[in-house]
């Protein structure tokens, strides 16, 4: 029997986009979808490419809670832990791809987001959903917090060579690029035509709210704390995450050694492509699918370590991981359902 998966808040990019791959999973079926500015419409109502493929009218997240197994959330942060209690008491897992259970203390949530814990309980029940570097921790679980773009970009260029000890954990800089896509589909100044197009900015300079939860990420994985110069900019193109990581190697270590340690971590990782060395990762070859690409390099002249990771804000960094962890919540292949390649041009 497939597994009954629901989406509450369908009509928003990343909600589109599991819609989009949900429907084609192998496993499961779209079973209900909600949105409270487009309710009693069909999705292809909103999204016409979808005509005849998802015709699902929009209702109420109450009604994708009852109709569904599985209730994956895209919501703005501090709508998500309400829907999440209800879910749980319904013995429903929840995937939230909001930003309320991703970070761990209370008071960084509080900072960074001017919200509060309002089920404690709940939060000590949740797991971050990056499959590469806590799987063990999702499987089987009932609340995963789904990570965003920039922190899986980042964290994906970065761990190898921090947990082996090959890079200073001070310095760290992510100079991060993102597709309009990531600002979601509300209409900002910054997201109109005439001031995106042929423009690239940077934006939420020394105060961008991922920057905790890249942090976090980094600590569990080494054991300490970790600072990361974190700046993201605005791209002219639709879909996209370039994570371009800066850090100084430590005395003696060279990108052989380097590139060892991430062919050892990621040999065995399908969603992780680690380029042979000359390449670059680019988003134009990672485009609509779930994967990522990493590509390493080292400037001996200031024994810099470069590492560059481009992946899909939209699936890997959205949707498509979700449904990594639903697979991995629900017992299946990871895989399952995600093995789409990128279109070659």
């Amino acid at each position: 029997m497939k597994i009954k998966a629901g989406v509450i808040g369908a009509t928003g990019y990343a909600g589109a986009e599991l819609c989009r791959l949900l429907s084609q999973h192998p496993e499961a079926e779209l079973s209900a979808i909600s949105s409270v500015s487009f309710e009693g419409k069909k999705l292809s109502d909103i999204y016409p490419s979808y005509y005849g493929l998802c015709d699902l009218v929009l209702g109420k997240a109450e009604d994708v809670i009852a109709k569904s197994d599985v209730v994956f959330a895209a919501l703005p942060h501090g709508l998500s832990q309400e829907t999440a209690k209800q879910c749980l008491d319904a013995g429903k897992v929840f995937i939230d791809l909001g930003a309320d259970f991703r970070l761990e203390r209370a008071e960084d949530y509080e900072q960074w987001y001017q919200n509060t814990f309002l089920y404690p309980e709940l939060h000590e029940q949740a797991v971050y959903g990056l499959p590469e570097l806590f799987r063990d921790e999702i499987r089987g679980k009932r609340l995963i917090a789904n990570p965003g773009c920039y922190t899986t970009a980042v964290p994906l260029a970065l761990v190898p060579a921090l947990r082996a000890g090959l890079i200073e954990k001070d310095g760290i800089l992510a100079d991060c690029k993102s597709g309009v896509t990531g600002a979601g589909r509300k209409m900002t100044q910054d997201t109109h035509y005439p001031e995106l197009n042929e423009a690239m900015h940077a934006y939420k300079v020394a105060g961008h709210r991922h920057t905790p939860e890249i942090e976090q990420t980094l600590r569990r994985v080494c054991g300490e704390e970790v600072k990361v110069v974190f700046t993201p900019h605005l791209l002219p193109v639709n879909r996209g995450i370039l994570a371009t990581c800066y850090a100084k190697a430590k005395p003696g270590v060279t990108l052989d050694k380097l590139r060892r340690v991430y062919e050892e971590a990621y040999e065995n990782e399908t969603f992780v492509h680690l380029l042979p060395p000359g390449r670059e990762a680019d988003i134009h070859n990672v485009r609509m699918s779930n994967f990522c690409e990493v590509s390493l390099h080292l400037d001996t002249r200031t024994g810099t370590f470069i590492a560059v990771s481009a992946l899909d804000n939209m699936v890997k960094g959205a949707a498509g991981q979700a449904i990594q962890n639903m697979n991995l919540a629900c017992g299946l292949s990871e895989t399952e359902g995600l093995l789409m390649w990128p279109p070659a041009f």
